[in-house]
């Protein structure tokens, strides 16, 4: 299998959870497995979280776990019949005081506050868009509308509105719940669905630095980019989180689907700029739910976020749910391999204009910088909580970048890093001998071998967080 740097996203579903395929699959790619909190019980998630690390290790990968929590509900209640077909020009009644299924003439709400949220003459978009109400009027708790664009209309199915502006809270009563479910099992990553701004995720943050109290683990945070409204706040969101989603599906229903390929680009440009990670999502292979290949849309639409310089591609149902969960990951691993050969790997401009103030920073800087100059076939950096691979990893090189931790928990999160590969290795012991311990690491995997240049980084303290203040090129004898 051809060196990736990009790494890969799966979803775990009922399409995925078999021991047999899920280690097929980890084997062919996938990084990191996500748990959708969405849907299933706070059981299924467990024990797929142990599956999960039961399965990688058996593989002899070492994966990061992601919890996606669900968010606010903003769906429509249930049919008596479990859909309807809205048919256009017809009056539609949204009500939130209802509680007996709903009916051509209308149907209950999940999200009460709804009727305060909307005045007449918004477009409220229900399932992905599909359907279009046009609100016609307020009255307590009901919201009149006129079906602009008609269609099948089904159970739960999700409600947005044209232009944001809902006030849903971005965690809710079973998101608090969720949250530490996930830490329970550890979960690498946590993903919190519709932040409006800094605020929901400094109030994710300090629900997990409570939780990490107890169980003495603190999983990253990733903001899923989502809601209209966290456009114009994405900057300071990125600054209280520790990567971004590009969520695709409700972003495009609230801007407009011509407005989400232009965010993607900035959305990652400044992801990189705030060494932060970034993670493109919805419909990467959508086809390949029912279908064994890709449409030639979808290899384009991967690669380009691959050249983009995301972080992650994310599969949803089509490893979820889907018919060919294996065959999926295996087509956006070669798409991504592919697409970074065509990638320009020089640095040099990414410096431009650039001020690193810490030690650890500029050396990692200087590691990346040299090893494209003198040819290394390897990067080494030596470290405890992952920053200097996280450094090294928001700048292009066509260097691979080998991160050696002591750290298990260290381990996992750096799997989503890009063009980062994180190993286990043990550096109690004297700086000398940790150095001896990594070069034959290197040489036992294949990486170099005798006449190899590499370039390795590591701190005068051995084991010392943010103590990184040397390079080293080496080469083998």
């Amino acid at each position: 299998m051809a060196r990736r740097a990009t790494k890969i996203v799966a979803t775990l579903g009922p399409a995925s959870s078999d021991p047999i395929l899920l280690e097929q699959m980890i084997r062919a790619g996938v990084n990191v497995v996500r748990l959708n909190f969405s849907h299933g019980k706070t059981q299924d998630h467990i024990e797929r979280a142990k599956l999960v690390r039961e399965v990688a290790s058996r593989a002899g990968r070492e994966l990061a776990i992601m919890a996606d929590l669900q968010g606010p509900k903003i769906r429509v209640g249930r049919f008596e019949n479990g859909k309807v077909q809205l048919q256009s020009g017809a009056r539609f009644v949204l009500d939130a005081s209802r509680a007996e299924p709903g009916d051509l003439m209308g149907v209950g709400l999940d999200y009460k506050g709804l009727p305060r949220d909307v005045s007449p003459g918004d477009l409220l978009l229900l399932n992905d868009g599909l359907i279009v109400l046009t609100v016609d009027a307020i009255q307590g708790d009901q919201i009149h509308t006129i079906v602009k664009i008609g269609g099948e209309l089904s159970n739960n199915k999700g409600i947005n509105k044209q232009g944001g502006g809902l006030t849903a809270p971005a965690l809710t009563d079973k998101d608090f719940q969720d949250l530490r479910t996930a830490m329970s099992f550890q979960a690498d990553y946590i993903a919190v669905s519709f932040p409006k701004n800094a605020a929901d995720m400094e109030l994710a943050r300090k629900l997990c630095n409570e939780a990490a109290t107890k169980t003495g683990h603190c999983p990253a945070l990733i903001a899923k980019i989502e809601r209209a409204e966290a456009i114009p706040n994405l900057e300071s969101i990125l600054a209280a989180s520790d990567g971004i989603m590009v969520a695709r599906g409700d972003l495009a229903v609230e801007v407009g689907n011509a407005a989400v390929p232009a965010l993607q680009k900035r959305m990652i440009r400044l992801a990189r700029e705030y060494d932060r990670i970034v993670i493109t999502a919805t419909q990467m292979m959508e086809s390949m739910i029912n279908n064994p290949v890709p449409t030639r849309a979808e290899v384009s639409d991967v690669a380009n976020a691959v050249l983009d310089g995301t972080d992650a591609v994310m599969l949803s149902a089509e490893t979820a749910s889907g018919r060919f969960p294996l065959e999926t990951v295996q087509e956006v691993a070669n798409i991504c391999a592919e697409a970074e050969m065509a990638q320009d790997g020089q640095p040099d401009e990414d410096f431009n204009g650039k001020v690193f103030s810490r030690i650890d920073q500029s050396i990692a800087m200087g590691a990346l910088f040299t090893a494209q100059h003198l040819g290394c076939k390897a990067i080494v950096a030596l470290t405890d909580s992952g920053s200097t691979a996280l450094w090294m990893s928001r700048r292009r090189s066509n260097v691979p970048i080998y991160a050696l931790t002591p750290k298990l928990e260290t381990q996992r999160k750096m799997a989503l890093y890009r063009n980062v590969r994180p190993l286990l290795m043990d550096q109690n012991s004297d700086r000398d001998r940790v150095l001896a311990q990594a070069e034959a690491s290197l040489c036992e995997r294949g990486i170099v071998s005798s006449g190899d240049m590499y370039a390795i980084t590591c701190g005068e303290t051995m084991g010392a967080s943010g103590g990184t203040n040397t390079l080293k090129i080496c080469e083998v004898h």
